[in-house]
């Protein structure tokens, strides 16, 4: 009997993948839970399993294809014996195949640009971007009412109704010119970028476009947490089975800030201001396909040793791919160590629609003035970058002071002051 292979629910907004690679050729035995095909998607990089025991008898979506949720991926024959020479698998999806059609010419260039990922109107499901098209509307002016501020098809075909959102050339940003050609030369090789790295830069420049962004920084004297994690890291891991990092300690010191200073922790949803009463940190992972950023939530319930153990976790299943949708989804506010790679300072990226970001760098001994002496210290450089339209100065300040002062003196975590 044949199974079907499907592509599986990819989780939150997310409502298709590429086929990046399968890891088993038309005619090839595979047992049952055993990853066949990878996918990619904007946020993630999943494995897809073989259903049953059997054999792989045919590949419907090839390397390179875009397929939805629920989309038929192949077939596995099941209890079949493999044949001796295993078809070839198909070829991969020319880059020019597989990336997303081109505008028609008929389309005016206000809404190509429109229609680029923006926000929550911006991720736009085929059916609500086919009406968008059809009336030449500007998504960014009709008001989702779906999740998490999406339009639904209800909400264009109202806008449709009132000619509220019709697109302008006057009004519209104009849509960014194509890259013309280039000379090539035989010492380059040019490669379509990923899913997720198209994801990472459409976010980046999101965030960069969008939120009047700005960094303040600070620098923070390590001595205390270094000796207290020195004293009491081989009992830490003993104990409790997780090594004491740094990380748990800004966690935590993050977390009182925003409780403190909660402005930190909301976002901007229309002309709204939500403030978010739990703590879901986001802490971002460097992986060979890009930055992912998994989320440590309602860390504020969490202890020392079950942050350590949820970010060391995050890493690893990081490193590997093993990282789900689901695990990056819901954050409130962004922690990012440039300091692993060496970094001194930066000014971090906001991750949207989080409206701050810290940024923590490399520990370098410096000298510094205690008192009226000159001390070597182990240093490090704080940034807090921010959305200025929604977090004063005073407050980005004031915040990035309280985890400065809850880092130096870490008795005041135990103590809430």
């Amino acid at each position: 009997m044949a199974v079907e292979i499907k592509v599986p629910v990819l989780g939150e907004s997310v409502v298709e993948a590429t086929v990046a690679k399968w890891m088993k050729g038309a005619g090839e035995a595979v047992a049952a839970d055993e990853p066949i095909v990878e996918l990619e998607t904007d946020k993630v990089t999943l494995e897809v399993p073989s259903p049953v025991n059997g054999v792989l008898s045919d590949i419907v979506a090839s390397e390179g294809a875009t397929v939805e949720v629920d989309a038929l991926l192949g077939m596995v024959k099941e209890g079949a014996a493999a044949t001796t020479t295993p078809a070839p698998k198909p070829a991969a999806i020319a880059p020019e195949a597989a990336a997303p059609t081109p505008a028609p010419a008929t389309k005016s260039a206000p809404v190509a640009a429109a229609l680029a990922p923006s926000g929550a109107a911006g991720m736009l499901s085929p059916a609500v971007r086919k009406l968008v098209e059809e009336n030449n509307l500007n998504p960014n002016a009709v008001s989702g009412t779906g999740k998490d501020g999406r339009l639904t098809k209800a909400d264009v075909q109202k806008a449709i109704a009132s000619g509220s959102a019709k697109m302008t050339t006057a009004s519209s940003a104009p849509a960014p010119a194509k890259a013309g050609p280039r000379a090539s030369d035989a010492r380059e090789e040019r490669v379509p970028m990923s899913r997720l790295r198209r994801m990472i830069a459409g976010r980046l420049k999101e965030a960069q476009n969008t939120a009047a962004m700005l960094t303040t920084f600070n620098e923070v004297d390590m001595s205390a947490v270094m000796a207290l994690r020195s004293e009491y890291k081989d009992d830490f891991e003993k104990q409790h089975g997780a090594r004491l990092g740094f990380m748990g300690f800004f966690v935590r010191a993050v977390i009182r800030g925003l409780q403190e200073f909660p402005a930190v922790n909301a976002e901007i949803h229309g002309d709204d201001i939500i403030y978010k009463n739990f703590y879901n940190i986001g802490v971002a992972v460097g992986t060979p396909q890009g930055l992912v950023v998994p989320v440590v939530r309602d860390a504020q319930d969490l202890s020392l040793a079950d942050i350590e153990k949820q970010v060391t976790d995050y890493g690893l299943r990081a490193r590997d791919g093993k990282l789900t949708p689901a695990d990056m989804a819901g954050g409130s506010f962004t922690i990012s160590n440039g300091g692993v790679y060496g970094s001194l300072m930066s000014t971090p990226i906001l991750n949207p629609p989080q409206s701050g970001i810290l940024g923590m760098h490399k520990i370098q001994k410096r000298p510094i003035a205690i008192g009226d002496k000159v001390e070597v210290r182990p240093m490090m450089y704080l940034a807090l970058s921010y959305d200025h339209r929604i977090i004063d100065g005073r407050e980005a300040v004031s915040f990035l002071v309280r985890v400065k002062d809850s880092i130096e003196d870490p008795r005041r975590l135990l103590l809430g002051v």
